[in-house]
C-alpha cells in the first residue's frame, strides 16, 4: 500500500484546505447572521462528505507509515489540536451562546486550523513556531 502514498497524502492535503475553506466560509456567514444559509443542507452535507475523505485518508497515512516517522510527538499534538479544533468549529458554528461567544470559538478555531497545518507541515510539535526558531 506504501506505493500509492504520494496520491493518499494529496487527497489528504486537498481535504485539509478544502474543509478548512468550507469551515472559513461557514463561519463567516455565521457572523455575518446568514445562519441559515451557512447551515444549508447541502454545504453542510459537503463538508461532512469532505471530511470523512479526509479522516479516511489520514488513518490510511497512519497505517503505511513506520512509527519512527511519529517519534517526536508532532502527531500526538496535532491530533489534539484536530479535537479542539472541532470542539470550537461546533461551538463557533452553532452551539454556542451569543454572538461574542461564537465569534471567540470562530478565531479559536481558526487558530487551531493554521497551528495544525503548521504542525503537519514542519512534522514538529511546535509547528510554525519551530520554522522561526531555527
Amino acid at each position: 500500500m506504501f506505493e500509492f502514498y504520494p496520491q493518499i497524502k494529496a487527497v489528504h492535503i486537498a481535504c485539509v484546505i478544502l474543509s478548512g475553506l468550507l469551515f472559513a466560509l461557514r463561519g463567516t456567514l455565521v457572523q455575518a447572521g446568514r445562519s441559515t444559509v451557512a447551515h444549508w443542507a447541502p454545504l453542510r452535507y459537503l463538508s461532512y462528505s469532505v471530511d470523512t475523505v479526509l479522516l479516511t485518508a489520514a488513518l490510511m497515512l497512519l497505517t503505511i507509515l513506520p512509527g519512527a516517522y511519529f517519534a517526536n510527538g508532532w502527531l500526538t499534538v496535532k491530533l489534539v489540536g484536530v479535537v479542539l479544533y472541532v470542539i470550537c468549529g461546533s461551538l463557533a458554528l452553532k452551539r454556542a451562546r451569543g454572538r461574542a461567544l461564537q465569534r471567540g470559538f470562530f478565531v479559536a478555531a481558526l487558530l487551531l486550523y493554521v497551528g495544525i497545518v503548521g504542525i503537519a507541515w514542519e512534522h514538529h510539535p511546535l509547528g510554525w513556531l519551530h520554522a522561526w526558531m531555527g
